[in-house]
């Protein structure tokens, strides 16, 4: 049985520890610097909690944190200190590998690249996780791990792995931001923010047989001058999304200019 302390207790620690669970795997603790996050993982995973990284113990075989890029590099010097014969693993998408070179020396990457929250359950079995690791005996232990939990494992570099996270932002949570502003724009107007679903669903539908380029519809691409002009007008008062409404327009369509955005 192999067993694993997860560092972080997130909305990616969280669903990750219990598809760890379900399949075999053993959490022996969860850290978190808040109690009330590292209670509650832990408690759902029947495991430790702590919140101080010295009381870690040294009887798990991998040691995986999913925290903030900003606090990676600190808990590394302190979680890897005199654990030299353990596997250490981080989940960022845009962190590179060798943040943990001179600190550990069984070390790499499990990055599964979806959207996750505490409160909404996951398949991991459909979720690709893109893993590295610093030698090929590491490699084998991540890829016994990734491939416990997910159908799809793919081994990609660290270099690579950046433009992954970059066209995941894109795709993933600029999208989600535009689907609040859709949500606050309907609903200052007593419009459920549900009646959009069809919509975003037929989209996502769409790219699944058609490139995003081909899917790609609305006033900009036809070159709408006055809807443009009106829906520019139904933001007045909202200069921030005013100009981001007159960026994406020029970059779905390459023609547009200043002047294109006036009747």
């Amino acid at each position: 049985m192999i067993k694993v302390t997860l560092i972080g207790a997130g909305n990616l620690a969280t669903q990750l520890g219990k598809s760890l669970m379900k399949t075999g795997f053993i959490i022996g603790q969860v850290y978190s610097r808040t109690e009330a996050s590292a209670q509650m993982l832990a408690e759902q995973l029947n495991a430790e909690w702590i919140t101080d990284v010295s009381k870690l113990n040294n009887d798990s075989d991998i040691y995986i944190f999913s925290v903030k890029d900003s606090v990676l590099s600190e808990l590394i010097v302190k979680v890897c200190k005199g654990r030299g014969d353990k596997v250490f693993l981080h989940t960022a998408g845009s962190m590179p590998m060798s943040c943990f070179e001179g600190n550990a020396q069984h070390y790499g990457v499990f990055y599964p690249m979806q959207t996750f929250s505490k409160t909404k359950d996951v398949c991991f079995k459909n979720i690709p996780v893109f893993i590295e690791a610093n030698s090929p005996e590491t490699e084998k232990v991540v890829r016994v791990l990734a491939n416990k939990v997910s159908h799809r494992v793919i081994t990609l570099s660290s270099s690579d792995r950046k433009y992954l996270h970059l066209a995941a932002v894109w795709a993933c949570n600029f999208t989600n931001y535009c689907y609040s502003v859709a949500s606050d724009l309907l609903g200052q107007h007593g419009i459920p923010f549900n009646v959009l679903l069809p919509l975003i669903n037929e989209t996502t539908k769409k790219i699944e047989i058609i490139s995003p380029k081909e899917a790609q519809t609305g006033p900009a691409v036809r070159g709408d001058k006055n809807v443009m002009a009106q829906q520019l007008e139904l933001m007045n008062g909202r200069e921030d999304l005013q100009e981001l409404y007159r960026m994406l327009s020029r970059g779905i369509n390459p023609l547009m200019d200043s002047d294109s955005f006036e009747e």
